[in-house]
């Protein structure tokens, strides 16, 4: 995959859209037990001005959240990383994943969007004592 038009062309095949904006895409990704997950993706630039295609999930407010242990989290993951940004106007964490364009294959996509999709899942049942908010 080579550009935000072709990501968008092979994941709006498989999912309906709810955002579909220039450099931003998303869509509810379902999961086991009738469960949704909100999957964002968008293109952003790297320092040296290569595209880089960011995966996101958001699992929960931010407000009460340690941030300790959310970045204690992050030094053991493999894949994925946590990132606050505004949902609604409120701070939210997210779990988020950037690849370079150069690294994606349809593939590619796919597996990072289930990977990290199912991983947000499971964390928004963890922080929310098993709620199903995004």
């Amino acid at each position: 995959m080579q550009s935000f038009e072709q990501i968008r062309s092979h994941l709006g095949a498989a999912h309906a859209l709810k955002t579909n904006d220039p450099y931003l895409i998303s869509f509810d990704l379902t999961l086991g037990d009738g469960r949704h997950q909100g999957v964002y993706l968008a293109e952003l630039e790297d320092e040296d001005g290569e595209k880089v295609l960011r995966i996101s999930t958001p699992v929960g407010p931010f407000t009460g959240i340690d941030a300790t242990r959310c970045l204690r989290f992050n030094w053991q993951q493999r894949s994925g990383y946590f990132a606050v940004s505004d949902l609604e106007g409120s701070p939210y964490l997210h779990l988020c994943e950037n690849r370079p364009y150069a690294l994606l294959s349809s593939a590619e996509v796919d597996r990072l969007v289930a990977e990290l999709g199912a991983l947000g899942d499971r964390i928004e049942q963890a922080i929310s004592s098993g709620g199903d908010v995004f």
